[in-house]
């Protein structure tokens, strides 16, 4: 039963995040159908020898739209790099592969793709008006009242409750026919506005090597922070043993009810320093996710946390034990934070996997606020994650509520 119930929640939430491409996809839909008319017009004049002159802004034109598209479906995907500007040279400009395949790109999303941004959005609206039927219908004039394609003319109760029952339907459609037409409009624009693949493989070096020295940087702060943690904690705890059991020493044979008392405190000095030598060893690699599953983990951890927290988890599969790490220490500074700074009553903290991402996002009700510059450990997360090649985003505006998403490649 709660697989089930996880896996609606995830269904919806992908509807509802295929419903909000669409809509972004009806904009730059309505920006190619503005564009396809001048595009008709530039070429007709061009015939005369007008158009020529109006071509290269035409196609500048094209490329802003196009760019636009391509930023709507960077934020849904892999980044989608830019090709370079349009060349003031009509004869270059149309000589670029870019170029003409932003123009078959513009044809097809000012035609199919703004249908397929209109039936995505017009089958919400069927739901929602054929779900209120009944509560609504007495108001229409006699005679009128139907379903909203109209196939059920409805006279009384029983009608108005069986075009309700058809919302339910419509609702169980969108469900999965919202992702499938979202995938299809965006498609043609991943095959037609991305890269060339040298351009591609320039933007990988590029952010590979970004990465690497992300990830030189988060592993020598992982080392200072250990280093201090053995030279602030064990250090000086195994120092104050080795004072002790000198005095108890020299105090054994004149007092030896003193050097029994000196002996018991550098026994708790001595089990103080265990503590805290595995509290290191902890941190550098939890053993709870040896043992158990990364949700198990968090639930742990929010068990501990002062705040009341959440645990959301839909995680069917276990992810490389890097990742569930970075995952793990992401969520306990946060909760960390949480608990010190926010001021909040609740938490939650929320797991999936979209595509080929492990996506982690802890939510507060707190006053906000939050900064990575406070020296607060979120420069700390963003280091641990961009040393994976993820992405770490936070939002906390003056009042609340504060977000922190992070998004890791699965490592499978």
């Amino acid at each position: 039963m709660p697989a089930r119930r996880w896996d609606l929640r995830s269904r919806v939430r992908d509807t509802v995040d295929a419903l909000e491409h669409i809509v972004g996809g009806m904009a730059t839909a309505v920006m190619a159908v503005a564009m396809l008319p001048w595009l008709a017009i530039t070429a007709l004049l061009s015939v005369v020898g007008v158009g020529l002159f109006l071509a290269p802004t035409a196609l500048r034109m094209v490329r802003v739209v196009a760019d636009r598209e391509r930023a709507r479906l960077s934020r849904w995907g892999y980044d989608i790099v830019g090709p370079e500007p349009v060349s003031t040279s009509l004869i270059a400009a149309l000589r670029d592969p870019a170029v003409r395949k932003e123009l078959g790109w513009l044809l097809w999303h000012g035609t199919a793709g703004l249908v397929l941004s209109l039936a995505g959005m017009s089958l919400p609206l069927w739901v929602v008006t054929d779900l209120t039927f009944v509560l609504w219908w007495r108001l229409l004039p006699a005679g009128e009242a139907a379903d909203t394609l109209d196939i059920v003319a409805v006279n009384d109760t029983s009608d108005a409750i069986w075009v309700s029952a058809m919302g339910v339907g419509w609702g169980v459609a969108a469900v999965f026919v919202l992702p499938l037409l979202a995938r299809l409009q965006a498609w043609p624009g991943r095959q037609l506005l991305s890269p060339a693949p040298g351009t591609d493989l320039a933007v990988r070096v590029a952010r590979l090597a970004a990465t690497r020295a992300a990830a030189l940087e988060a592993h020598a702060t992982e080392l200072r922070r250990i280093e201090r943690a053995l030279h602030d904690g064990t250090q000086n705890r195994l120092l104050a043993v080795n004072v002790l059991l000198g005095a108890a020493r020299r105090a054994l044979a004149r007092d030896p009810a003193t050097a029994d008392e000196i002996l018991a405190r550098a026994q708790d000095s001595a089990e103080q320093a265990l503590a805290e030598l595995r509290d290191v060893v902890r941190s550098i690699l939890p053993p709870v996710l040896t043992n158990r599953s990364l949700p198990d983990a968090l639930t742990a951890l929010a068990a501990s946390c002062p705040v009341p927290c959440r645990i959301d988890a839909d995680l069917p599969d276990r992810f490389a034990a890097s990742v569930e790490a970075t995952a793990y220490f992401a969520v306990a500074e946060a909760l960390t934070n949480i608990a010190k700074h926010s001021g909040a009553a609740n938490a939650v903290v929320s797991l999936g996997r979209h595509e080929d991402m492990l996506v982690v996002e802890v939510v507060d009700d707190g006053h906000g606020g939050a900064d990575e510059r406070g020296g607060s450990g979120l420069a700390g997360i963003r280091h641990r994650v961009e040393a994976h090649d993820g992405t770490f985003t936070l939002t906390s505006p003056v009042g609340g509520p504060t977000r922190m998403t992070v998004s890791l490649p699965c490592g499978l």
